[in-house]
């Protein structure tokens, strides 16, 4: 199944307030591999955004009044996520919201399979600080871009963090003369890399015999 890693703006929290979506990002995985396949739109929310989204996002009032509706987009980002099971970090907030969108518009909620990374996190790491960038910190995930929060710039962290929450290797780019690493032009998709190497029957005599020897200063 092909996953869609999902993350929007908002003008605030609260729906209860009438909070509204500012922007959507979409990035496509197949296999764990992150396809040319992108959705991503600004929004006119048609209110003001709150000053504690402002900083967060930095987006203004005056850009957002010249973006398109989210009717205008609608039918695009259902098609783009259909039969795609979404990956979103804290899921329950933005889910809330584009079902809030849909609603208004008198579209059926999204039922696509849900994967939470914010609970994936918890559970691989509780007790520990679980927010994308201290996940992109303990990843070694270089995240210097995300001076604000922008949708696509968080997809593109999430995908990565996705990736290693779900302990699989990340994409490698195909330079030339590195063996092992596999770019298939063919569906614009970069293989992942995983070398094993096997001792020789030298390595291994001289590993059981300081086995050997460990044992006897530990025990005798």
């Amino acid at each position: 199944m092909k996953e869609v890693i999902l993350d929007t703006e908002t003008t605030g929290i609260s729906l209860k307030e009438g909070h509204r979506i500012v922007e959507i990002g979409c990035i496509e995985l197949d296999d764990l591999i992150p396809t040319k396949n992108k959705f991503h739109c600004y929004l006119n929310p048609e209110r003001k955004v709150s000053e504690q989204a402002f900083k967060v996002h930095g987006y203004s009032d005056e850009f957002l009044s010249k973006q398109k509706k989210f009717s205008d987009v609608c039918e695009e980002f259902l098609d783009f996520i259909r039969d795609k099971r979404l990956v979103i970090h804290n899921a329950e907030f933005d889910l809330s919201h584009l079902n809030n969108e849909l609603k208004l518009y008198g579209k059926d909620k999204i039922d696509n399979e849900i994967i939470d990374t914010l609970v994936l996190a918890r559970d691989k790491f509780p007790g520990s600080q679980v927010s994308l960038d201290a996940l992109c910190k303990r990843f070694r995930i270089d995240n210097s871009r995300r001076v604000t929060h922008t949708a696509l710039i968080d997809c593109d962290l999430l995908s990565k963090v996705y990736i290693n929450l779900i302990d699989q290797k990340e994409p490698t780019l195909n330079f030339k003369n590195q063996d092992e690493k596999i770019n298939d032009k063919s569906n614009n998709k970069v293989a992942y890399y995983k070398k094993i190497i096997k001792p020789t029957a030298d390595e291994l005599k001289k590993h059981n015999q300081y086995l050997k020897n460990d044992l006897k200063k530990n025990y005798y």
